[in-house]
């Protein structure tokens, strides 16, 4: 009997530290003008398109997670540090192509760079798997972005260093200072095996490791989160009910229309029609980098490319794989193809 009360006991300290934790990460990270300011940023914030309560910290400070602003590149050919089953974004624009690695920018989230003459940021955000290519032009200026340390539904917040503008990785839109409202031009990209890249481009350029290392490159900082099932608690707002929250699901943004799918479904159909004009295509697996420690020997998942047909020629559209609950958060209303009924 003594016993039984004391693994109760016990059990109910777990949860109530485990309600304290929640409550804290609730509470004591939630972020204000004031500590921002006093965090070195000279943003406006009299100037906000969102809630700045549904902002808050992720742990790092301001480039706390250092950009990466003058990238070095390989040849797809002569590397042999990534794992043919390694995911690499890549990007074709300028009649250039190049590939960056998830195994660097999961540690970075963000490249600056030129693809022919345009000037890009490559971005990751690992806690939304999302992987989205942006023009750095606005107007007359070219914007250097880096990262805020801030997150807002779980999505990497990042800024740019000529106006300190606030700007939300998986939309491209600015939410606080002086761009708020305004929108970051995306630009098509996917997500393939490096095998895949290799083959098809061995003399393309490849964004290459830091020198001197600045991480731990081919290491997984957060090991089994896209097997969990929610995200982690620094995540406050509501969770999908039909849907696995963490359940991969592709987004197409084809100008003034956004659609979504599964991936299972996708997988399961070979090919799905959004639209009349709009098609996604399975392609392929890729490892997972947010599954085990290392990220070329995660579990398969897929690749897939969106496509706009009925031209002369196919052009392909700006698309992302990323979670159910991020797909939620951001398009709550937005219909997702492949989701079972009750």
């Amino acid at each position: 009997m003594w016993q039984a009360n004391w693994v109760f006991k016990a059990s109910f300290i777990k949860l109530l530290l485990a309600g304290l934790l929640t409550i804290l990460v609730s509470t004591a990270v939630l972020a204000n003008p004031d500590q921002w300011r006093r965090a070195g940023f000279t943003t406006d914030f009299s100037k906000a398109t969102v809630n700045l309560d549904t902002i808050f910290s992720g742990g790092p400070p301001k480039d706390g997670i250092p950009s990466i602003d003058d990238p070095r590149f390989e040849k797809a050919r002569d590397i042999s540090w990534l794992g043919d089953r390694e995911p690499v974004i890549r990007l074709e624009l300028d009649e250039t192509i190049k590939a960056y690695p998830l195994q660097i920018l999961i540690w970075h989230e963000i490249v600056n760079d030129h693809i022919g003459s345009i000037p890009v940021s490559v971005t990751y955000c690992p806690l939304c798997n999302s992987s989205i290519v942006f023009d750095r032009r606005l107007d007359n200026d070219v914007l250097d972005f880096g990262t805020t340390g801030l997150l807002r539904n779980s999505d990497l917040v990042m800024y740019d260093r000529q106006s300190e503008t606030w700007w939300q990785q998986f939309t491209g839109k600015g939410i606080v200072g002086k761009h708020s409202g305004r929108d970051l031009k995306m630009i098509p990209s996917r997500v393939v095996a490096f095998s895949e890249f290799r083959r098809e481009h061995p003399d393309a350029e490849v964004l290459a490791r830091p020198v001197p290392p600045r991480r731990n490159y081919g290491r997984n900082p957060y090991v089994g989160y896209d097997s969990r099932s929610a995200p982690y608690p620094l995540y406050q707002g509501e969770l999908p009910d039909n849907i696995n929250p963490m359940a991969r699901v592709v987004v197409v943004r084809d100008d003034s229309q956004t659609f979504a799918a599964t991936l299972e479904h996708i997988r399961n159909k070979g090919s799905v029609a959004l639209s009349d004009a709009v098609q996604l295509r399975w392609t392929g697996e890729q490892a997972s980098v947010l599954d085990r420690s290392e990220t070329g020997s995660g579990r398969a998942v897929g690749s897939v490319e969106a496509i706009r047909t009925g031209k002369a020629e196919e052009v392909l559209l700006v698309h992302d794989v990323t979670f159910a609950f991020v797909v939620h958060a951001f398009h709550p209303d937005l219909p997702i193809l492949g989701i079972k009924g009750p």
